[in-house]
């Protein structure tokens, strides 16, 4: 093989589902030794075409070729055998087994008599870990981890087979900054060992910093090819979606509601700290920092998913006490959590339900849920939000990541919420979809909503708050308005340099506490 043979190489891809070309004449190579990136918005078929080639899906048309073999991809397993592994976004591990088990899972190394062999296996696993530098061992249960750590299992999962290509799929979606270098070393690895990475993700910063070339897909079609050192992000975003974006810096209205929430002395074990904060109506409050810094622990209590030790809060200047979600909901407070799918979202279900879940017994006359009311809140939301979906009887879990959000957004503006809390408001979402979503919260602060955007993505908070809260350990160690803010004043702030030293003090005054019981 020559350095011009492709790792892995799909020629003329096409794929139709019912009503859908999902692909269409799709063609796509990795070389050896390279980080190839895949672009596209959500419904793009990013994940068909991998889907493709890990043998989940059967191509209508087209070949697959490994090392310009041509291939038939039956399964998964096959897939792994001819050396193509997946970094999938969704984790798929087993909780009540340990790392070793799930890293292993199919394939335990076996004495005679078929007996596991517990010492080959565990010792396997922590020279794999080792690579990692990882904070757990093979022992550890996996159900113990974070899912930051649960993500680095996945990875490691890659590195019990020589592979020949490895696909990442948004592989730092989970993880912290930390982890993210020692992930960033891993591809490096991977790459001087001449594997074929492909990369799929949605931040550009990390495109830009670790790939050699970006290939784009559009409406299932492929769009081209371009040199990262060679392109922009306004290139490949046109590429991606036909169009330029407004990604210019947020400037504060000139004029602000009444105080919508004020939060005083709020503290919550060893999580978060003397917690002092307040959001008028019309405002976009940001709460950035580095994961663990306290900033979703916070949302959680005040929409009554934890217990807090001490502090106060209060909504129209009148202090409340929110003991539970549905506490929160009859003060008017909206929580849209990070993880959508899992909190957000009965991903089974269809749009108009999802979406009028918490106002069922609002709209029950006896036994019957009114199917008028439901779907006139459906119908007001999908026009509002621009949800794009064929129909109310869509299933939701059908629906494209921005398209989700939006209907979690939907769920809980119905409910004409005083505070509306946005965790990760654009995680795993496509560039197109994000502005979007960035507009619609613009804009329901132009309405007079009071909102609270907490995001790891610092574009996302300078483009969307009018003030920046940067926390650090647990602690607020400094507010900025929009017009003073700068990127490296708000990463000295969330680093605890150049903050007030009490504020930057570890969490360490109580024990763990602040229960998370609902």
């Amino acid at each position: 093989m020559t350095d011009q043979t492709p790792a892995l190489r799909l020629e003329g891809i096409v794929k139709t589902f019912p009503g859908v070309r999902a692909l269409d004449d799709v063609s796509f190579a990795v070389m050896p030794g390279e980080v190839h990136a895949l672009m596209g918005e959500n419904g793009a078929g990013k994940s068909t075409l991998m889907k493709v080639l890990g043998g989940i899906h059967q191509p209508d048309e087209g070949r697959i070729f490994i090392d310009e073999e041509a291939t038939v991809m039956t399964s998964p397993i096959q897939a792994k055998a001819r050396g193509v592994v997946f970094i999938h976004q969704e984790l798929s591990l087993a909780d009540e087994l340990s790392v070793a088990e799930n890293i292993f899972l199919g394939e335990l190394p076996r004495k005679t008599l078929g007996r596991v062999d517990w010492a080959a296996l565990y010792a396997r696993t922590d020279d794999i870990l080792g690579k990692l530098n990882v904070g757990f061992n093979a022992r550890t249960r996996v159900g113990e981890l974070s899912i930051a750590n649960q993500q680095m299992v996945e990875i490691a999962r890659a590195l019990t087979v020589d592979p020949r290509a490895v696909i990442f799929d948004e592989p730092t979606a989970s993880l912290t900054d930390a982890e993210k270098v020692v992930l960033f070393d891993v591809i490096a690895d991977l790459k001087a060992r001449g594997v074929g990475i492909v990369y799929i993700s949605h931040r550009m910063e990390e495109i830009f910093k670790i790939t050699d070339r970006i290939s784009v897909l559009r409406d299932g079609q492929y769009r081209g090819t371009l040199n990262t050192s060679e392109t922009d992000e306004d290139e490949v975003t046109q590429l991606m979606i036909g169009r330029s974006l407004d990604l210019s810096r947020n400037h504060a209205h000139a004029e602000l509601g009444e105080v919508a929430i004020e939060v005083r002395g709020l503290s919550c074990g060893k999580v978060y700290r003397d917690i002092s904060f307040s959001v008028r109506r019309g405002e976009v409050v940001g709460f950035y920092g580095l994961v663990g810094a306290g900033r979703t622990e916070i949302a959680e209590t005040i929409f009554g998913l934890r217990d807090p030790d001490a502090g106060a809060i209060y909504l129209d200047g009148k202090e409340v006490r929110i003991a539970s979600p549905i506490d929160a909901i009859r003060h008017g407070i909206s929580l849209v959590p990070e993880d959508r799918k899992g909190q957000g979202l009965v991903l089974g279900m269809n749009c108009r339900d999802n979406m009028t879940l918490p106002q069922v017994d609002d709209m029950t006359s006896s036994v019957f849920v009114s199917e008028r009311a439901e779907l006139s809140i459906f119908d007001h939301y999908k026009d509002k939000l621009d949800i794009r979906t064929p129909g109310w009887r869509q299933t939701v879990g059908n629906l494209s990541g921005g398209n989700q959000q939006k209907i979690v957004i939907g769920k809980w503006l119905s409910m004409n919420p005083k505070l509306l809390i946005v965790d990760e408001p654009t995680r795993g979402i496509d560039v197109g979809s994000k502005a979007e979503i960035h507009n619609l919260i613009r804009d329901l602060a132009t309405q007079g909503y009071a909102v609270i955007v907490i995001s790891s993505e610092m574009p996302e908070v300078l483009h969307l708050a009018d003030r920046v809260v940067a926390m650090h350990q647990g602690r607020i160690v400094r507010e900025f308005t929009a017009e003073e803010v700068t990127e490296d004043s708000l990463i000295q702030a969330i680093s605890g340099i150049g903050g007030n030293g009490a504020a930057q003090a570890d969490v360490t005054a109580q024990d763990a506490g602040c229960s998370r019981p609902h």
